[in-house]
């Protein structure tokens, strides 16, 4: 059976506009679980934290020389990750507001930053063509592991609890598997800037820069629906599912926010969608719970929180 039709993102309503940031705002993140706050990163070089429902910024968080590229949240929220131009990633106590670690060894700007389940290893993928796994366990800072297998700027990486799903500027999206020490390598055939598997981890979804995003078997590496419509051609513009994954949600270099229908991939009206932001949409996030709740980030300036109306306050 098909899975049944969540609240379309443009019949949601806007709720708030954060727009402290100077410059372009490169990500957005929710909090992990019910709770309503969202982490910021963008060009003026700060991580920013937010109060959703008020709208309202309850801290900054100011390390980075160079623009913030990728945050990533720790299941417990306690701790974050970003990373950007300083080719380091930087790990961040959230109660005091202060870096715990940095991890150098990247030669090139770090583009995209992730934790595993339970926050024991961390992952990031560098300009420099390479993934490296760092033990936030262990004293050193020396990365456990490198990948690199990548030949172009690593754009993107998931990890999964079985696999790391790599995804990169020279058209792969690559898939380690951590029980069989293999790797399987899935030819898109354009460059890869974000890959987000479903929650079972059967398929993921890979947006790239010829305005496509394509919804991929995990296994066979073959290609099961594509979504098309938006303009998507020199930006990261990440896409991501929408409530309970039966939609496919992401903004545009236009300013405009798609989606699209999972199983028959038909854009979801109004199409084309108005725009709604200035300039290019970088991010677009759904809340991991509540059904009603998605937000947009981009390099206007502004992360925007939309919620449809029967969107409850937690």
């Amino acid at each position: 059976m098909a899975p049944s039709r969540g609240p379309q993102p443009l019949s949601r309503t806007l709720h708030k506009t954060l727009s402290n940031h100077k410059g372009a705002v490169h990500v957005a993140r929710y909090a992990k679980g019910t709770a309503k706050y969202i982490l910021s990163g963008g060009q003026d070089r700060t991580v920013r934290l937010w109060n959703a429902n008020l709208g309202t910024e309850i801290k900054s968080f100011s390390a980075h020389g160079y623009e913030v590229l990728s945050i990533a949240v720790s299941h417990d929220n306690a701790k974050f990750a970003s990373c950007g131009g300083d080719r380091a990633v930087f790990l961040w106590d959230v109660s005091t507001g202060a870096t715990i670690k940095r991890f150098a060894g990247h030669m090139g700007k770090v583009n995209t930053v992730e934790f595993n389940q339970d926050a024991s290893v961390l992952a990031s993928g560098s300009y420099d063509a390479s993934v490296r796994l760092w033990d936030l366990r262990a004293q050193s800072s020396a990365p456990i592991q490198i990948l690199d297998e990548a030949r172009d700027a690593v754009q993107t990486i998931h990890i999964g609890p079985t696999s790391i799903l790599t995804g990169s500027v020279d058209g792969y999206v690559r898939t380690y598997d951590l029980r069989k020490g293999e790797l399987r390598s899935d030819y898109i055939g354009h460059p890869v800037t974000s890959v987000l598997p479903t929650l079972d981890h059967t398929t993921y979804l890979v947006t790239t820069l010829d305005s496509h995003i394509r919804l991929m078997d995990a296994t066979t590496g073959k290609m099961l629906n594509d979504f098309t419509g938006h303009s998507v051609e020199s930006y990261r513009c990440r896409a991501c599912f929408g409530h309970e994954e039966a939609t496919v949600i992401c903004g545009d270099e236009k300013g405009a926010v798609w989606a699209w229908d999972l199983v028959d991939a038909a854009p979801l009206q109004p199409n084309p969608p108005p725009n709604v932001h200035a300039k290019v949409i970088t991010w677009t996030e759904h809340h991991p719970t509540d059904a009603g709740e998605m937000i947009t980030a981009s390099a206007d300036g502004t992360v925007k929180i939309w919620r449809h109306p029967n969107s409850v306050d937690l």
